[in-house]
C-alpha cells in the first residue's frame, strides 16, 4: 500500500443502521482533524447468513473478514467495528489504532412489557450470543431461549410479532439505535460479565497506512483509558484462543493507576464457570490479560474449552 497525501479518509463498515451510526460517529471525530471522510458500506458473512447460528458459520471474522479484505487491497483506509465483533487475532498486515470512549458495557433486557422480569414464569428470550445463552442457563434456568439473528430492528420486529417475550442485547447498541425506551433491566456486570470489548468502537487499518492519517485518527478518535482496558481484555481472549462460538467473557476497569480485569469462560449448558479477577499496573495490561488467561485455563477453563470444541 503506497503512502498518500490526500485529505480523505475512506471508512469501511457493515451496512446496518447501528454500524453506519458507529462509522458516522468515528467520521465526525476524524473530521475535527481537517480530513474529509467517505463511508463505504460492506456486506459480511454475518449479515447474509441469518438463518445459521453464529457458532456454525465460523469462529473468526464473521462480521469482519470482508471488511479486512478491503483494508488489505487498499479499497478503504480504515475499518470501523464493534470491538466485541473483532477476532482475537488480526491478519499480520493489519492493526488496531483507536478505540472510542466506552459506553456502558452492560447487557440489557429489552421487552415490550415494561414489567417483564427474567425470574418470572418461563419467559421466551431471544439471543444469538453463546455467552448470553450460557449465562441465562446458569442464572435463569427458567428461561426458554430461542435464536435471534439479524440487526436490532429485525430482532425488535420479531419480538413485536410474538417470537419472544424479551431480547438480551448490549446496552451500547440499544442506546446508539435509539431504542432505550424498551430497556426493562440493565444486567449487572458483576455476574453477567460482558464480552471482550463490549461498548467500544474499534478502528482498524493497514500497517502501511499513511502516517499522518494514523496520527490524526489516534489523536481525535482514541480514548486512552478504553484502549488500556480493551487491549488487556483482548490479550486474555487471544491467549485462550476464544472466538464467536466460545462463551468467554472479559471486562477491565481503570481505578487510578490500577487496572482490574475480570474474565473467564462458562460451559454451554451454564453448569461450569471459571472466573478470575486480578489487578495490575496500567502499563502491564497485556501481561495481566495473559496471566488471567493462564489462571482460567489451569483452573478448569481448558477442560471447558475442549468440551465446547468437541460439541461444535
Amino acid at each position: 500500500m503506497k503512502a498518500t497525501t490526500d485529505r480523505t479518509i475512506r471508512i469501511g463498515t457493515r451496512g446496518s443502521k447501528l454500524a453506519m451510526w458507529q462509522a458516522e460517529h468515528v467520521a465526525s471525530l476524524v473530521r475535527a482533524s481537517g480530513y474529509h471522510t467517505e463511508i463505504i458500506p460492506i456486506t459480511t458473512r454475518g449479515d447474509t447468513m441469518l438463518d445459521v447460528a453464529l457458532s456454525k458459520i465460523g469462529s473468526k471474522g464473521v462480521f469482519t473478514e470482508e471488511i479486512e479484505k478491503a483494508l488489505l487491497d487498499g479499497s478503504i483506509d480504515i475499518a470501523v467495528h464493534s470491538a466485541k465483533d473483532l477476532s482475537s487475532t488480526l491478519p499480520d498486515d493489519l492493526e488496531l489504532i483507536a478505540f472510542t470512549q466506552r459506553e456502558k458495557p452492560n447487557d440489557v433486557v429489552i421487552s415490550l412489557n415494561p414489567s417483564f422480569n427474567l425470574q418470572s414464569g418461563a419467559p421466551v428470550v431471544g439471543t444469538s450470543s453463546t455467552r448470553r445463552v450460557a449465562f441465562l442457563r446458569h442464572f435463569y434456568p427458567n428461561v426458554n431461549i430461542v435464536p435471534a439473528r439479524g440487526n436490532l430492528q429485525t430482532r425488535l420486529q420479531k419480538m413485536k410479532d410474538g417470537n419472544f417475550d424479551a431480547l438480551i442485547l448490549a446496552y451500547a447498541g440499544v442506546h446508539r439505535s435509539g431504542f432505550e425506551e424498551f430497556i426493562v433491566e440493565e444486567i449487572e456486570t458483576s455476574y453477567f460479565v460482558p464480552a471482550v470489548g463490549q461498548g467500544s468502537i474499534a478502528v482498524e487499518c493497514h500497517r502501511k497506512l499513511d502516517y499522518a492519517k494514523k496520527e490524526a485518527i489516534a489523536q481525535w478518535v482514541n480514548d486512552a483509558t478504553t484502549e488500556v482496558c480493551v487491549r488487556a481484555e483482548r490479550a486474555y481472549l487471544r491467549t485462550i484462543e476464544g472466538g464467536c462460538s466460545i462463551p468467554a467473557f472479559g471486562y477491565a476497569r481503570v481505578d487510578g493507576d490500577l487496572l482490574t480485569l475480570k474474565a473467564g469462560i462458562i460451559s454451554l449448558d451454564g453448569k461450569k464457570v471459571v472466573k478470575i479477577k486480578r489487578s495490575g499496573p496500567l502499563s502491564e495490561g497485556k501481561a495481566l490479560g495473559q496471566s488471567v488467561a493462564a489462571d482460567v485455563l489451569s483452573q478448569g477453563g481448558k477442560e471447558i474449552l475442549e468440551e465446547i470444541r468437541n460439541n461444535l
